[in-house]
C-alpha cells in the first residue's frame, strides 16, 4: 500500500474526493478542512494499492493540483487493516508489477544529478578499482563495483527515453559523462602519486592478471552480462525492491574498466586503455539497451492489462 497525502485548494476539494472515491484500490480516506497554511486548503489523506497508484497520480495532476496544491506519495511498510486488504484485491494487477512512472522520474531525476557527492563516489571508486587493478585484487574490484553510482544515470536515461523526458536525459548523460571524466582524470593522478611514493608501478600493472584480467577483455559476455544487469536493475527500481541493486553494481565493469583505463593511460599502456575504454562503452551501451526495453515491456504489458 501507498500513503497519499495531498493539499488541495477548498474549492477543488470535492472533485479531489470524488476521484479517490472512485478509484478502485483506495482506502482510509480523511479530509481535514483548512488544515494546510502553507499553501492554504484543505488537507487530503488517503491509503492507496500500489497498482492503482499510477492512475490516481495521473488524475490528480490532470487536475492541476502538483501546481496549486500538493502531491506526496510514500510507501506504507505495515498496514493492518481489512479495508485495505480489500482494495488490494479489488485493485487490478500485482503491485509488484506496478510501475509508479512519476516515482520514477522523481527517482531517477535525484539519482542522476551531477553533485559533488555524486562525483565524490564514483572517484572514490575508480580510485579503489585502480587499487584492485594494480594488486590484482578481485575483492577491491567488487568493492569498487558496490560504491560505484553510475547506474542512478544509466536509469535516468533510460526513463527519459521511454518518458520523452528530454531534461531529464541531458542531466542523466552529463552527469555520467562529466562523471567519469573526472574520475578518470583524478584517478591519474592518483596513479602517478602512488606510483611516485612506490605503491604502483608498470609492471604490475601488465603483469598477468588472473583475477583482474577480464576487465581489459571485452567480449560478448561483457555485453551480455551488462543486459542482464540493466534488465535486473530497471525491475528493481520499478518494484521497489532496491536490495537487488547491490548485486547489479558487482556484475557490471563500468568503474574498474575506466580505472584499468586510466591507470594504463599514465603508464603509457594505449592496448589495455583501449580495451579498456570498450569494456567500458560495451557496458555502459548494454545496460542502457537492457533498461530501455524493460521499461518499454512494462509499459505495454501493463497497459494492456489495465485495459
Amino acid at each position: 500500500m501507498l500513503h497519499l497525502r495531498l493539499i488541495t485548494p477548498a474549492g477543488t476539494t470535492d472533485e479531489v474526493v470524488r476521484l479517490i472515491e472512485s478509484t478502485v484500490g483506495t482506502a482510509h480516506l480523511v479530509v481535514l478542512p483548512g488544515a494546510a497554511r502553507d499553501p492554504a486548503g484543505d488537507l487530503v489523506l488517503c491509503d492507496v494499492a500500489r497498482e492503482a497508484g499510477d492512475g490516481l497520480l495521473t488524475a490528480l495532476r490532470a487536475l492541476g493540483l502538483d501546481r496549486t496544491g500538493s502531491i506526496a506519495l510514500e510507501n506504507i511498510d505495515l498496514s493492518l487493516s481489512r479495508r485495505a486488504d480489500r482494495a488490494e484485491e479489488e485493485a487490478p494487477g500485482e503491485g509488484a508489477d506496478a510501475v509508479l512512472w512519476e516515482g520514477l522520474t522523481d527517482a531517477t531525476h535525484e539519482e542522476s544529478t551531477l553533485s559533488v557527492t555524486y562525483v565524490a563516489f564514483i572517484t572514490l571508486a575508480t580510485m579503489i578499482a585502480a587499487c584492485g587493478v594494480v594488486l590484482d585484487n578481485a575483492i577491491l574490484i567488487v568493492g569498487a563495483m558496490a560504491v560505484g553510482p553510475e547506474f542512478g544515470p544509466l536509469a535516468g536515461i533510460c526513463t527519459a527515453l521511454v518518458r520523452r523526458h528530454p531534461r531529464l536525459a541531458w542531466r542523466s548523460a552529463v552527469a555520467l559523462l562529466v562523471g567519469f571524466a573526472v574520475a578518470m582524470a583524478l584517478t591519474a593522478g592518483f596513479s602517478l602519486f602512488m606510483d611516485a611514493v612506490g605503491l604502483f608501478s608498470k609492471a604490475r600493472l601488465e603483469a598477468d592478471r588472473p583475477n583482474t584480467g577480464f576487465i581489459y577483455a571485452p567480449d560478448w559476455f561483457s555485453f551480455i552480462v551488462a543486459v542482464l544487469a540493466g534488465i535486473a536493475g530497471t525491475l528493481s527500481l520499478t518494484s521497489a525492491k532496491s536490495g537487488a541493486l547491490v548485486g547489479v553494481a558487482i556484475s557490471v565493469t563500468t568503474v574498474p574498466a575506466a580505472a584499468n583505463a586510466a591507470v594504463a593511460l599514465v603508464y603509457g599502456d594505449t592496448d589495455q586503455t583501449a580495451r579498456s575504454s570498450e569494456q567500458l562503452l560495451l557496458n555502459l551501451a548494454g545496460i542502457v539497451i537492457a533498461g530501455t526495453l524493460t521499461l518499454l515491456a512494462q509499459k505495454y504489458f501493463w497497459q494492456r492489462r489495465a485495459a
